[in-house]
């Protein structure tokens, strides 16, 4: 869509919009948003639109609650699934003080800032997403049940994929929203699936993220379906991971080289960089207690280490050619704030890049089959919510990109869910109770 205003002004004009709805997230990375008539849409532009912000975690207090939104007129979009007259359109909003100053904790600004960053050592960040999820039966009340859709596995073809038609409403949809799907196929779980799109700059990947999962959840409730994005929504089956693949540009070209020539000292830097804070950074990419009963099973990785094509390790360079070569993070989960998760990321490795950081030699053994004192030779990511809050809780690192109130309230509220989570008699019923609707 056209960043001009009054082109955006004239589209909600002449396409009959009748409503137009401003979209955040929480720091949670929950989508949040508010209706306005297209009358008030000038006046969202110029002045914002004010909201309560005392009612969500981590922004204000009740003595000094407004915050406004302001729409960014580059996120305009249709949602086709609403009704072709009286068109609703939804934009993505910057969140600011009523005196004008951007909110330090606005998610969608701190990633601005860590692509500011990069550009300012003449790098540009491009990432994409592959986002596993399943796909459960509703009961006869409209809830959502655990019973998987179908009992296929990796790769099948209907009849045994019964998600074929799901899939694809969700590619098309994507599509009319300006989102280019890649691929997409039967994951390893009965009732999984993999969806995966084609790489854009850091903010509009988490904007397409968010996006995405609305369209996955909006699309299979339309076909009476519930979409999970919970890391291990069954017992003894595979849970569902986001693969996030990030490439390095400078002058227009990837720096990434083939698997068979050395990398660019930047790139190994950068990777070293992210190896280095993934202890500390990983409550952001696997943000639930029922995260980390996915991790270390089912190509899910746990140790801290790198490899060329081999799956076990946290990060992996698969075989690609041209702007397709990049660096795959392995380990995080759908119910991430993108956001906050790419603005740590990119971080993390323009600091290896700045101080010159070495990448260790790769990992070439299974990680998954290996032995202990195989095992020993390397660190591993936090095996429970407790240690990763505890690991960002110490962390310099953490808190020097992270706003203190932000941080501080999702440490606050992480402890929180710890504690909630142990009152119940299994980690599934747990898991039922508290995640399950929700993600």
């Amino acid at each position: 869509m056209s960043t001009s205003i009054s082109d955006v002004l004239e589209f909600i004009e002449d396409n009959d919009v009748k409503f137009i709805r401003l979209a955040f997230c929480d720091i949670f990375g929950m989508q949040k948003n508010i209706s306005i008539l297209p009358g008030e849409l000038m006046r969202a532009f110029s002045d914002g639109i004010c909201f309560d912000a005392s009612a969500l975690a981590g922004f204000m207090k009740v003595e000094s609650s407004d915050l406004l939104l302001f729409p960014d007129p580059s996120t305009l979009c249709v949602l086709p699934w609403r009704p072709s007259t009286g068109r609703v359109v939804r934009f993505f909003c910057d969140i600011r003080y009523p005196d004008g100053r951007a909110f330090e904790g606005d998610g969608r600004n701190l990633l601005r800032q860590a692509v500011q960053a990069a550009h300012e050592q003449d790098l540009t960040c491009m990432l994409g997403t592959e986002c596993e999820f399943y796909l459960f039966k509703l009961d006869e009340n409209g809830a959502p049940t655990r019973i998987p859709f179908d009992s296929a596995s990796y790769f099948d073809v209907a009849p045994l994929d019964r998600a074929e038609n799901v899939r694809r409403q969700i590619c098309l949809t994507l599509e009319e929203m300006g989102i280019q799907p890649e691929a997409s196929h039967h994951e390893q779980g009965p009732g999984q699936n993999e969806i995966d799109f084609k790489y854009s700059g850091a903010l509009q990947a988490a904007d397409n993220m968010i996006t995405f999962k609305w369209v996955v959840k909006t699309m299979a409730n339309s076909s009476g379906l519930f979409a999970s994005f919970l890391p291990k929504p069954l017992p003894g089956e595979p849970g569902s991971g986001l693969h996030i693949n990030l490439s390095l540009f400078r002058d227009g070209k990837n720096i990434f080289r083939d698997p068979s020539e050395a990398h660019s000292q930047t790139v190994e830097s950068f990777i070293a960089g992210i190896l280095a804070r993934a202890r500390e950074m990983c409550l952001f990419f696997n943000p639930l207690v029922n995260s980390y009963e996915r991790l270390g099973e089912f190509e899910a990785p746990r140790f801290i280490t790198w490899s060329h094509q081999n799956r076990s390790p946290l990060i992996r360079i698969p075989a690609a050619h041209g702007n397709h070569r990049r660096m795959e993070y392995r380990a995080s989960d759908g119910a991430l704030n993108p956001y906050l998760a790419f603005t740590l990321l990119l971080h993390a490795g323009l600091d290896g890049v700045a101080r010159g950081l070495a990448l260790p030699e790769p990992c070439n053994i299974n990680l998954f089959s290996a032995s202990d004192a195989e095992l020993a030779a390397y660190d591993a990511l936090p095996g429970s919510l407790d240690e990763a809050i505890d690991c960002a809780a110490a962390s310099d690192f953490v808190r020097g990109v992270l706003p203190a109130r932000t941080l501080d309230s999702y440490l606050t509220a992480k402890r929180q869910e710890c504690v909630q989570y142990a009152q119940y008699h299994s980690p599934h019923s747990a898991a039922y109770k508290l995640y399950f609707a929700r993600y």
